[in-house]
């Protein structure tokens, strides 16, 4: 094929795409505030509705995670020793996202997808990207082997040399160990990677463990908790139609008490039919030898035997085997909100047969950028661009070949656009360059329905059934030769959206 014979079929196309195409995506959009579903589930056969707290029933303000990130980073000065200059460094919220991988013995912080493999130009040492040749170098190419991958929580141990980051608090986490890296580099400071992934991940956790946060937010809650109206409507709409409801959470009673009190009301506990705190998730849905404990008003814990979870009451500790004895909630009839993945969703699914949900407050800004004409305009010249490029690479004279590099270069410079429409360093959290990543791997196989808040419960009949849309497997797909010779040209996927009631 000549030169100008292709020239005048990508303009072609690229008008096609333009005119035709754009306009029809624009039309027919994702609702942010839609749930959707991995699995098939009616909400019909839900009886039991079970929540976590923090970023599930409640969700902070920006302020919290710059709390988090000065308070470790505190830590690290004062009872680590770490140079006292580190205090310079500031939580950037644009820096980091959910689910990225670290090397622990290399300090570098990664996306990678779900087959394992890293997706270059997102590999950080301290605050500055690691250039693909230095990767590739020390990886012996990109992908990571799975003896090499975190444990199924998520942590790096056992021999494990990455961690992965699914927590929403884990953000600061992220940030503070990227700059740390990047201060002990700049200043040419010899250290042990190991040591300073052991004393970040402490000092957070010691945020934690020692009250810092809980005691931050309960003397100024306002500023730390997002009031949303919403979660108590959600709770009335789920007992109005008599569904039972629980709470398990890690979170402490008091703290627990006074942020539901702020979001829902004093009478909150009248909502609830069972209440339990401190229960050291993923522990509580593994650990049989922990029995409850009642904790009475004054927060004081009781030594009585528990024999039934009353409503009204707050029980501390436990186990869910424990839990199911004295509920006789089981299987499919019960579903749980969380925010973490793991910790939440992925023992309740796999073991114990509940139905599960995944709250994921990100979702509702990406699918907000995914809806913007600058996104779908790039999205689909993107696409465009890769068909091309299959249904061309026959072609081996040299103006052809010439053609194949520009646009092969053009693809990349236009990969690294879309990632920027997200975050700037690792794009987006459901996405690397063409696969899903590891994250949205986990999320598709442990919850059964996702969604950016339970608010979006309210745009829902209680008797609503969530149907995965069937996707097209690649063998299923028509091929982009036969899409544009036949003239029957098509973008796979963009042009479906989620329907709402």
């Amino acid at each position: 094929m000549c030169l100008n014979g292709v020239s005048k079929k990508i303009i072609c196309i690229e008008s096609r795409a333009e005119k035709c195409l754009v306009p029809s995506i624009m039309s027919n959009m994702l609702n942010p505030d839609a749930i959707f579903s991995n699995n098939e589930l009616s909400l019909s056969d839900i009886e039991i509705y079970g929540f976590d707290y923090d970023y599930t029933l409640v969700f902070y303000s920006k302020h919290l995670h710059t709390l988090i990130f000065n308070a470790a980073r505190d830590l690290l000065i004062n009872e680590h020793r770490y140079p006292a200059e580190i205090r310079k460094y500031d939580y950037d919220p644009n820096f980091a996202i959910r689910g990225l991988h670290y090397d622990v013995h290399r300090a570098l912080l990664m996306k990678i997808d779900a087959f394992h493999y890293i997706q270059l130009g997102t590999v950080y040492r301290g605050l500055s990207v690691v250039p693909d040749e230095e990767v590739i170098a020390m990886y012996d190419g990109s992908h990571v082997p799975l003896e090499q991958m975190s444990d199924f929580y998520g942590k790096s141990s056992h021999g494990n040399t990455m961690k992965q980051f699914m927590d929403i608090f884990s953000l600061p986490e992220m940030t503070l160990l990227s700059c740390v890296n990047e201060y002990f580099l700049k200043n040419n400071i010899d250290y042990e990677p190991v040591h300073l992934y052991k004393d970040v991940k402490d000092s957070i956790r010691d945020v934690h463990i020692k009250g810092i946060m809980y005691r931050a937010i309960e003397a100024d809650i306002e500023k730390y908790i997002c009031y949303a109206e919403q979660t108590r409507a959600v709770l009335a709409k789920l007992a109005d139609h008599g569904k039972k409801m629980f709470l398990i959470t890690n979170s402490p009673s008091s703290f627990v008490d006074k942020g539901m009190k702020f979001i829902v009301g004093k009478d909150w506990r009248d909502l609830f039919d069972v209440v339990i705190v401190q229960a050291d998730k993923p522990n509580f849905f593994n650990d049989k030898r922990r029995p409850f404990r009642k904790v009475n008003e004054r927060g004081v814990l009781l030594w009585d035997k528990i024999h039934k979870l009353q409503k009204g009451q707050i029980y501390k500790q436990g186990n869910l085997y424990e839990f199911l004895k004295l509920t006789g909630w089981r299987g499919s009839k019960v579903l749980y909100f969380g925010d973490h993945i793991y910790s939440d969703l992925a023992d309740l699914t796999l073991k114990h047969g509940w139905r599960t949900g995944a709250i994921i407050p990100e979702l509702r800004s990406e699918i907000k950028i995914m809806n913007t004409e600058k996104y779908i305009q790039t999205m689909t010249w993107l696409q465009t661009l890769t068909g091309l490029l299959e249904h061309m690479q026959v072609h081996r004279d040299p103006d052809s070949q010439m053609i194949l590099e520009e646009w092969k270069k053009e693809r990349k410079e236009m990969r690294e656009m879309n990632r920027n429409f997200f975050n700037a360093q690792f794009g987006s959290l459901f996405r690397t360059d063409e696969n899903p990543t590891y994250f949205l791997r986990r999320l598709s196989r442990f919850a059964d329905i996702y969604m950016a808040s339970l608010s979006c419960l309210l745009n829902y009949e209680p008797d609503y059934t969530f149907y995965p849309r069937r996707t097209p497997l690649q063998h299923e797909l028509p091929g982009w030769s036969d899409q544009l010779c036949t003239g029957t040209f098509r973008i796979p996927f963009l042009q479906e959206t989620v329907q709402i009631k």
